[in-house]
């Protein structure tokens, strides 16, 4: 990602990059990458919780998305994308709490290790599983 100088937002109005499709289409990149990239955390580790997709209800921006995770505890959190990482933001789905403090954690598998004894259970099952899968295969 290039790095600017300034914010675009804060750019006079008279510059003409509104009437821009180039620009238009640049900013609708954007939104799309973080939303993508929401995506792909969900499919990483959904197999490994309850519930969990990216809120349709909060809004999506060029450098944030809200994922809503449902533990095997059966706990309900809200959580935010942003290029920082992720971080826990509320405690039910859609819903965000500008008071929270929470950490922020480089991958979605050490948040959810942090908050579901089971999802580290269920994940580590299965990569014991993937790995007795990848000896039978070397040794056959």
């Amino acid at each position: 990602r290039m790095e600017t100088d300034c914010n675009p937002t804060e750019l006079p109005n008279n510059t003409g990059f509104e009437e821009d499709s180039d620009y238009r289409d640049f900013e609708g990149t954007d939104v799309k990458d973080m939303r993508l990239e929401a995506e792909a955390v969900v499919n990483d580790v959904l197999f490994a919780v309850s519930n969990m997709f990216v809120s349709k209800t909060l809004r999506c921006a060029e450098d944030v998305a809200y994922i809503n995770v449902e533990t095997r505890e059966r706990n309900r959190y809200c959580l935010e994308l942003t290029e920082a990482g992720l971080r826990v933001v509320g405690y039910d789905f859609d819903q965000t709490d500008d008071r929270l403090q929470t950490p922020y954690h480089e991958t979605v598998y050490s948040l959810l290790d942090s908050l579901s004894p089971a999802y580290r259970e269920v994940f580590g099952n299965a990569l014991l599983q993937r790995l007795e899968a990848l000896k039978k295969e070397s040794q056959s």
